[in-house]
């Protein structure tokens, strides 16, 4: 019997990967390392900083700016274990008169860091789909420990020179600065602690899902946040690693599905799963989380489009060459 290449992979814990977690599915080949890491900020420094795991989710933004350096150390497999959609986290201060969308031009806004990706997507639906002018917006990014995730981010090049980006020094989270009114919006990945406990802080869009499905429904877009990289050393030594990974998250995502929809006992504490699966294949034909370039081709070309609008690249890329073939 062949020795099977030990790899360590780390990722969050989601019910997508928990098979490949609990190892009742396993990669062809692999001896498989699964690390469950909940916060995906402690990932990204381990495997940025302290060159940790072989594998990992990473984020989607700083990968295609990585790759658009070029010679970067990392690939990609077509894998996204993270997507959301992001008109739901723009929070603003009920008091800073914001109304409409368009009411965020010239403001303080708050962000934990101007290059995430879900900053870059919260801005592309600003721009694109509500034309918003944000080119007078004053930026504060997230100070203190929490940004301390990020110090590998700064090695992927400088902010474009034409934004005002303050660093936060008060050491107080974006969210109690949103409510104390020292910036008037904060939009990126997480829902302050603030809202719900304080009235001053409140959503942009208030229907929020109906808007995002909306979006979706227009645009096909259901916005990509993390992707699966391997160590290029690693796929060089090992290109076969790359499909067998791939087929085993593809594998352990349709045991999900499949546990989702058991009837006897339900799975999930959300009251009204099934019809939430209802309305899930309605809008997303059954699978929402579909992995490969094709399936996922306008979304990651509208992320790309973006961030070269943006010039947090300097150009469009090829998306045969960001991700390993399939």
């Amino acid at each position: 019997m062949n020795e099977q290449l030990r790899l360590q992979l780390a990722c969050g814990r989601y019910d997508r990967t928990d098979a490949l977690r609990s190892r009742e599915i396993q990669p062809d080949g692999i001896d498989l390392d699964y690390v469950g890491i909940d916060v995906p900020r402690e990932i990204f420094r381990r495997a940025m900083e302290s060159n940790e795991f072989d594998a990992f989710e990473f984020s989607l933004s700083d990968y295609v700016r990585l790759a658009a350096r070029g010679n970067s150390p990392l690939v990609a497999i077509p894998v996204f274990p993270s997507r959301l959609f992001r008109h739901g986290y723009i929070f603003v201060n009920a008091n800073a008169g914001i109304a409409r969308p368009e009411d965020l031009a010239g403001r303080r806004i708050g962000v934990g860091l101007y290059t995430q990706t879900a900053a870059v997507w919260i801005r592309s639906h600003l721009t694109s789909q509500f034309h918003v002018d944000l080119s007078g917006v004053t930026w504060v990014q997230e100070g203190g420990e929490r940004s301390g995730a990020f110090q590998y981010s700064k090695a992927l090049g400088d902010l474009p020179a034409n934004l005002t980006v303050e660093q936060s020094v008060s050491g107080r989270p974006l969210g109690s600065q949103l409510a104390e009114g020292a910036i008037d919006a904060l939009m990126g990945a997480r829902i302050p602690d603030s809202f719900g406990r304080d009235p001053r802080v409140r959503r942009l869009f208030p229907n929020y899902r109906e808007v995002e499905r909306r979006f979706f429904e227009e645009t096909g877009i259901y916005p990509i946040m993390h992707v699966i990289v391997l160590r290029r050393h690693v796929y060089d030594r090992a290109p076969w690693v790359a499909r067998s990974l791939f087929d085993a998250f593809t594998r352990s995502k349709t045991r999900a599905l499949e546990l989702m929809r058991f009837s006897g006992a339900q799975k999930y504490m959300l009251p009204w799963l099934y019809s939430e699966i209802g309305e899930m294949d309605a809008v997303f034909g059954g699978d929402p989380w579909k992995y490969g370039v094709e399936p996922n081709r306008q979304t990651l070309s509208a992320l790309i489009g973006q961030m070269v609008k943006e010039r947090l690249i300097p150009h469009a890329m090829d998306l045969e060459t960001l991700f390993i073939p399939i």
